[in-house]
């Protein structure tokens, strides 16, 4: 497993949760009634989302664990290896359900539902990343 590719990953899952929180809106209104806001959020949620998956494969793939048949398997896996808690694994697996519906779905979203991850669900990430920099050497995030 390397250090500096799980280091890098980890960065840009920073960068990703740092411009939800720079660019969220205050207000459900505001989110619904632009959509270059809502292209900003939503993209840069599923790239976090996107990012947690990539940094748990590469995790999974230094161990003799049996490869993860969905994304959100990653985070069972994860969890069962002790690397990250139960409860990042169950958030982790809740954000891939979101992931899903943006990507192939994206007329049906739910502004209410990304004004309130955006608010309420980026310390899932953070914790996730916290977890992982604890356990994996050298995985900091600068």
């Amino acid at each position: 497993m390397d250090s500096l590719i799980l280091s890098e990953k980890l960065e840009s899952l920073r960068r990703c949760i740092a411009r939800v929180e720079t660019r969220r809106p205050a207000s459900l209104a505001e989110l619904e009634s632009d959509p270059d806001l809502q292209d900003i959020i939503v993209l840069n949620l599923t790239r976090s989302v996107q990012i947690c998956v990539d940094i748990g494969s590469h995790i999974l793939s230094a161990t003799d664990a049996v490869p993860p048949r969905s994304m959100g398997d990653v985070f069972n896996a994860l969890e069962r290896l002790g690397t990250i808690s139960q409860a990042t694994a169950l958030a982790m697996r809740k954000a891939v359900g979101f992931r899903n519906v943006a990507v192939h779905n994206y007329d049906v979203i739910s502004w209410a539902i990304v004004h309130a991850i955006s608010h309420h669900q980026l310390e899932d990430f953070r914790r996730f990343a916290a977890e992982i920099s604890a356990r994996i050497p050298g995985a900091g995030t600068g």
